[in-house]
């Protein structure tokens, strides 16, 4: 990291050194004798204002700065959530080109559900370095502090899955400052909000001891979906205790519970809303669907420097998720009834109440150290966990027995259920995923201009799945077993000291019980005897400091291939037989143009492509689903004025395929944003926000099929125009 040096004769008072993000330092000393003293100089040393860029990531995997890692990853800072007002994971990885989002289908319930690169991420989020794979929706960033996304196959840091890359959440963590920030929000749709930030130093509590807790409430409705509405709160409170010079203890939980109805937007074809639908309709039932969610997690995190080359780290967490909801699907049926109507196609008043509960530990130790003239940044670990899933599933008797012989208006959805309710629990599954995990990456410096980075984890799975009836007689247990070898390597060059020229290479593995224990799928007969899915990537990258080291500027070309993927025959059996690429360009650029001037853009191109398919020749040849070949997404910020700040945000997807197997495609887009922010006074922040501002009609999410008149698809819209004023109230 870079610093820049000040010297200044220090005026009588006591020393403090205050860091807020970005960096400010302010020094004083104790008070003087009557007689004036003459003071020496000193040297201090702050962190560069840098804007947007962040210089590292906070994975303990990752020992270098990012100018110096091999690899493309995208961090969005909280400055760019703060200014955003971004809410969910949604909303702030919507700041990362190369992303998008599916749908979630009502017989596996809605959550969270990402594709980078083209392939899914669903079960490749971690928080803190720690995975985090239960099906969920992550509505509320009150307890981010910044989103990496790490793109490209890379098991070796993340474990199975990782396809595309792998997503790190990292939370708020006690500071070495006193503030309390109170936050309140009131805006369009019903939008109420609430936050309280606050941390303490504890003076005479061990070293360097702290706390901090965080509060949020939040309602508001869906803008442009008034009948979809969002209620929850949250609380984490955290206590870093520095048990001595060298050894540090911080303990962490997290609490937040979601009421919210569920939305499965509105009936499609072809990726296009059918005829007669407003995208403000409402297929679900509103008196029998529902959402509640709630989240626990208490994390331990224990360092212990034993030297000053050699640290210690040990991280354990244990989460669990509750979530009860109900859905009903918008998929219609127009078939049988008179035009203009019909009858819902889809699983309607479907239950699920299913709880995920996780243990995971992971202990890395970070070594510095030389080799015959070399120099070595190694981590080695192991990672042990065990995630079980515990789900029942029922229904509430609709079904076309009940539904009018003429259907419903489809241009005017009932809304509510008034017939019959005959809720029948259809089954439970109990499944279990244990993995075990020993890893080592090795950073070396060869020379001064040439780097190596080194990786190799080998991972064992085990998973079980078991089924049973509504009685509670079991009907079905399956069993898998994975072992894998993951690797990684990349050469640095460093044609000059603000610039890094780079080739990397790396694999993961997508095994058959990768999502076993999150949303309670992917084993079974069929599945449970195949070897997992392979990965491999190249990237040929830069990257770049500008302007004193203000501002990065990176590009990368790349390819993924995915060999033996999994493709079910028409006797409902597997093979390994497919493969599929994608290839393309990344482009970005962080930090500041100027003092006043701060930028976030990057750009991605994707030529995806399915290479091979037994099942399904028509494939070959076609661009995969929801993998846009260009998006672009951009977050500026001026400082007009004293006190005057001008934001705009822009998004672009190009048009896509809905699914690998056809040429129906969902319409490009051009989303546009704006914010305005004055500081009132030292302790009072005003902002405006102004989201969609055009009021763009556009297709977020989708089903990755095109649908038919007897089942249709369905597709779910992104916000439509909204209007947030924010007020921070600091001391």
């Amino acid at each position: 990291m870079r610093a820049m040096n000040c010297q200044r004769s220090l005026p009588s008072k006591r020393l403090l050194a205050t860091a807020v993000g970005l960096a400010v330092a302010s020094l004083t000393l104790p008070a003087l004798a009557d007689d004036a003293v003459q003071l020496d100089n000193l040297t201090v040393k702050a962190k560069r204002d840098s804007g947007y860029k962040t210089e590292s990531s906070a994975s303990a995997k990752y020992v270098k700065p990012l100018l110096d890692t091999p690899q493309t990853i995208n961090v969005v800072p909280a400055e760019v959530i703060r200014e955003q007002q971004a809410l969910s994971l949604r909303q702030v990885l919507s700041n990362v080109s190369g992303i998008t989002f599916n749908a979630g289908e009502g017989g596996g319930g809605s959550g969270d559900s990402i594709n980078i690169r083209g392939f899914s991420a669903n079960a490749n989020l971690q928080i803190d370095g720690l995975r985090d794979s239960a099906q969920t929706s992550r509505t509320d960033t009150f307890n981010i502090e910044q989103v990496e996304v790490i793109k490209g196959p890379n098991s070796v840091f993340g474990g199975a899955g990782t396809t595309g890359g792998s997503i790190n959440i990292i939370s708020k963590q006690p500071l070495q400052r006193d503030f309390t920030e109170i936050g309140a929000g009131l805006g369009t749709d019903n939008y109420h909000r609430l936050t309280l930030d606050t941390n303490q130093t504890l003076e005479g509590v061990g070293v360097g001891s702290a706390v901090r807790l965080n509060l949020m409430a939040h309602e508001n409705d869906v803008p442009g979906r008034d009948q979809i509405d969002r209620e929850r709160w949250g609380i984490a409170p955290s206590l870093a205790l520095g048990l001595s010079e060298a050894t540090r203890l911080t303990l962490s939980y997290f609490h937040q519970s979601d009421d919210n109805l569920p939305d499965y937007g509105v009936p499609a074809l072809d990726g296009k809303k059918l005829a007669g639908v407003s995208r403000e309709d409402y297929f679900g039932w509103k008196n029998l669907d529902k959402e509640r969610i709630e989240q626990d997690a208490f994390t331990v995190n224990l360092e212990h420097d034993i030297n000053d080359a050699l640290r210690l780290q040990n991280l354990t967490r244990y989460s669990r998720v509750d979530r009860e909801t109900v859905v009903s699907a918008s998929h219609v049926n127009l078939t049988g009834v008179p035009a203009g109507n019909y009858r819902p196609a889809g699983p309607q008043g479907y239950g699920r109440d299913v709880t995920t509960e996780m243990w995971i530990n992971q202990t890395n130790l970070r070594a510095s150290f030389d080799t015959s003239g070399l120099a070595h940044e190694l981590v080695t670990g192991v990672e042990v966990s065990r995630e079980n899933l515990d789900l029942k599933t029922y229904n509430h008797g609709l079904g076309n027995a009940v539904y009018p012989g003429s259907g419903f208006d489809l241009a005017n959805p009932p809304g509510r259920w008034n017939g019959p309710i005959n809720k029948t629990t259809t089954g439970y599954t109990e499944n279990q995923l244990d993995n075990r995990a020993l890893y080592v990456f090795d950073s070396i410096a060869l020379s001064p201009q040439w780097d190596l980075n080194l990786g190799l984890r080998y991972d064992w799975f085990d998973a079980e799945s078991e089924s049973f009836s509504a009685s509670h007689v079991r009907t079905g247990r399956f069993t898998s077993t994975d072992e894998e070898l993951s690797s990684r390597a990349g050469v640095v060059y460093k044609p000059a000291e603000n610039g890094r020229i780079y080739i990397a290479w790396g694999t993961s593995f997508n095994p058959t019980a990768e999502n076993v224990a999150s949303n309670g799928g992917g084993l079974s007969a069929a599945t449970q005897s195949l070897n997992p899915e392979k990965n491999e990537t190249w990237e040929l990258g830069t990257k770049w400091e500008l302007f004193d080291g203000r501002l990065m500027l990176d590009g990368a070309l790349f390819r993924v291939d995915k060999t033996d993927a999994r493709e079910q025959l028409a006797d409902g059996s597997y093979i390994l037989a497919g493969e599929q690429r994608v290839q393309g360009v990344e482009l970005g650029a962080t930090g500041k143009l100027s003092e006043h001037w701060n930028v976030y853009a990057n750009y991605t191109f994707l030529d995806s492509e399915t290479l091979k398919s037994a099942i399904d020749p028509n494939r070959e040849g076609q661009a995969l689903g929801n993998t846009p070949p260009h998006s672009f997404n951009l977050w500026t910020t001026y400082e007009v004025a004293q006190g005057w700040t001008l934001g705009y945000g822009a998004r672009y997807v190009s048009e896509r395929n809905v699914s690998a197997s056809t040429q129906a495609k969902l319409d490009s887009y051009w989303l546009h944003n704006a914010m305005i922010g004055y500081k009132v006074n030292r302790n009072l922040d005003l902002q405006l926000n102004v989201n969609n501002l055009f009021d763009k009609d556009y297709v977020e999410r989708v089903r990755q099929n095109i649908g038919t008149t007897a089942r249709s698809s369905a597709i779910e819209y992104g916000d439509a125009r909204s209007a947030i004023l924010s007020a921070t109230y600091s001391f």
